[in-house]
């Protein structure tokens, strides 16, 4: 009996390739690292450092003007508690970025649920903050909606995608259903500014989805229906918007963040050397980039702007080419809120837009926006991450998303 011949593949048939999932922890590393946007990742970890120093500038302002006959706050009280948050938030960034797409998707639709559960609860357990009732205090205090963002725009995104499936399906009235629900929960808080937040990346999305001109129009004027009913019915926007409109007055905040940041020149008065941030109101959280042009300059106020800006532009580059339309919205929704709330806080700072009480993310202090910040941009490393021996051909069908 002659041996048996190896086996020759016949010319012009294609073998399938030999897939090895990782099994040891050191493989899903090596595996992470050479997916992962490092550029990107780059980019994040320097503002995170930024935002130590700055809140480490502007700690002494905020814990003398919280400081009291019950007791006095150590210069530095906020600062030790950024890093704390800063650490944690690092450990949510990086666990994040390993999740998978359908993980994301699915996880985004259970959380949507529970942290809209969370917002009913809010106005009738919440924690009232100046005049605001905006936090949760289940152990530990936390804002829902800031944990919300991220989620929502994901499931937005699921259901804008299915589109591709059935183009008569009312995707756009299902999730516009979803974001006027969101609205009217931030709206009893009251939260006009995360609600403008959550509706202008919604807008972003709808019309990346190939929303109709017609309905666009539509669209924008409900919007402005809507502020001019806010602004009726609504004190504290009425007040900001007339303030704002008006030039402000010199016990005005936006007007006092104003003065604070053109105190400091091109290149700054030097760190804790700064004067004017000691009058500042929420100097470690919503003005903090007015403390950032005071003790660093100007130049490095704009640096921070074009980090901000090459963050979203990197994402956006990203997406180029993509072939899965759940991605690309995902991705889109959620770069656009992150560089919308940074660049409405830098707008708010130099006296260029009504105050709207937002961080500037990954920079400003903050507990639960810190880490939820930190979720945020987990999130965008994993839906951005691309094998780099891959070649992206476009799958079958695309024609419909284009």
């Amino acid at each position: 009996m002659s041996a048996a011949r190896p086996y020759v593949p016949r010319p012009g048939i294609r073998q399938a390739p030999t897939v090895q999932f990782p099994r040891t922890r050191r493989q899903r590393l090596r595996i992470w690292w050479q997916e992962i946007d490092r550029p990107l990742l780059a980019m994040v970890l320097a503002l995170m450092a930024l935002g130590a120093l700055a809140v480490a500038a502007a700690s002494p302002a905020s814990a003398r003007r919280l400081s009291g006959s019950e007791g006095t706050l150590p210069d530095l009280y906020f600062f030790y508690l950024h890093l704390q948050f800063q650490l944690l938030g690092l450990v949510v960034l990086i666990a994040t970025s390993f999740l998978s797409l359908p993980l994301i998707r699915r996880g985004s639709i259970v959380l949507t649920g529970i942290m809209l559960l969370m917002l009913v609860l809010v106005p009738l357990i919440g924690s009232e903050v100046n005049g605001a009732r905006r936090w949760l205090n289940l152990g530990i205090r936390f804002q829902p909606s800031e944990f919300l963002k991220p989620v929502f725009l994901i499931t937005v995104a699921w259901v804008l995608s299915w589109r591709l499936r059935d183009p008569d399906l009312p995707v756009i009235g299902v999730s516009a259903g979803l974001l006027a629900l969101v609205v009217g929960l931030l709206m009893l808080q009251p939260n006009l500014g995360d609600a403008i937040l959550f509706t202008g990346a919604w807008f972003v999305l709808v019309l990346l989805a190939g929303l109709p001109l017609k309905r666009i129009g539509m669209l924008g004027g409900a919007g402005l229906a809507a502020l001019i009913v806010a602004y009726l019915t609504y004190d504290n926007a009425r007040h900001r918007i007339d303030s704002f409109l008006g030039g402000g007055t010199a016990y005005d905040q936006v007007d006092l963040a104003r003065r604070t940041i053109m105190n400091g020149g091109w290149t700054g008065s030097g760190l804790w050397l700064g004067r004017r941030k000691m009058m500042l109101p929420e100097a470690h959280t919503d003005y903090i980039f007015s403390v950032i042009g005071e003790e660093f300059g100007l130049l490095v106020c704009a640096g921070v702007v074009l980090v901000y800006l090459a963050i979203v532009l990197r994402v956006v580059q990203r997406m180029i080419g993509e072939d899965n339309l759940f991605t690309l919205l995902s991705a889109t929704g959620l770069i656009a809120l992150f560089g919308g709330q940074a660049f409405i806080n830098m707008l708010v700072n130099l006296q260029l837009f009504p105050s709207k009480g937002m961080t500037l993310p990954l920079v400003s202090y903050g507990g639960s926006s810190t880490i939820a910040q930190c979720f945020l941009v987990g999130l965008l490393l994993a839906i951005t991450r691309r094998n780099p021996f891959v070649e992206r051909e476009g799958l079958p069908g695309m024609e419909h998303q284009r």
